[in-house]
């Protein structure tokens, strides 16, 4: 870790999941505090802004949405909402209420320290010790795309979805976001389609970084590239 651990506030009403997340989020290294109430958290974020918010969405009182949108009048800290329905992630992404990042309940713990890691790497906040990100290169005008230095073989369309997703690591693309924005209108495709166009690139990714995960499934939502 860096010399000043990063501090993470988990704002969570559920005393029995803060307890376990704090406790996994310590041993990994982090300073980590706790609040259930929308309402302090805001406050306390305004005086004393930790490094990443782990915030739950449905809080009694000021939800999730609530605080974060009040949050981001006055602070970027990153925000990684957390809710207990997957289907409210489509609806939180439509809303664009400011968050880094969405995980779902039932989660585990591991899950949430690494997407913790992970925003605070995107955030300039690396942890001493994490290996640096793999090297990414777009080259838009020849419609190619290299990892590490070499260059995937990739078809059109999978050159089209891996530079949307690769251009915006860590932000969630629904499957109707992907529709829209990495094929051509004319295309007819169904989430099948999406889903066999990211097992190629998944496997032309491997061929150069076996144990890389770049391109992640967000359950019952879609797609995220994380670096």
């Amino acid at each position: 870790m860096t010399e000043a651990n990063p501090r993470v506030l988990v704002v969570e009403d559920e005393q029995t999941i803060a307890d376990i997340l704090m406790d996994y989020l310590r041993k990994a290294g982090f300073q980590a505090h706790h609040l259930a109430n929308g309402s302090a958290a805001i406050e306390v974020i305004r005086r004393d802004p930790p490094d990443l918010v782990v915030l739950d969405l449905m809080l009694p009182g000021v939800d999730g949405v609530a605080v974060c949108r009040e949050v981001r009048r006055f602070s970027t800290v990153p925000v990684i909402m957390a809710t207990a329905r997957v289907e409210e992630v489509d609806r939180l992404l439509g809303l664009e209420v400011g968050a880094d990042d969405y995980i779902c309940k039932p989660f585990s713990p591991r899950e949430v320290v690494a997407r913790v890691a992970a925003v605070l790497r995107r955030s300039g906040r690396t942890p001493a010790g994490d290996p640096a990100p793999p090297r990414v290169d777009i080259d838009e005008a020849g419609q190619r795309i290299a990892i590490q230095g070499q260059r995937l073989d990739l078809t059109p369309t999978e050159y089209r979805l891996l530079r949307l997703l690769a251009s915006h690591p860590g932000r969630i693309y629904s499957r109707a976001q992907i529709l829209d924005l990495a094929y051509h209108q004319d295309q007819e495709v169904s989430d099948r389609i999406i889903d066999s166009h990211i097992k190629n690139i998944r496997r032309k990714v491997a061929a150069i970084l076996p144990e890389a995960n770049l391109i992640q499934a967000v359950y019952g939502v879609g797609y995220r590239f994380e670096m």
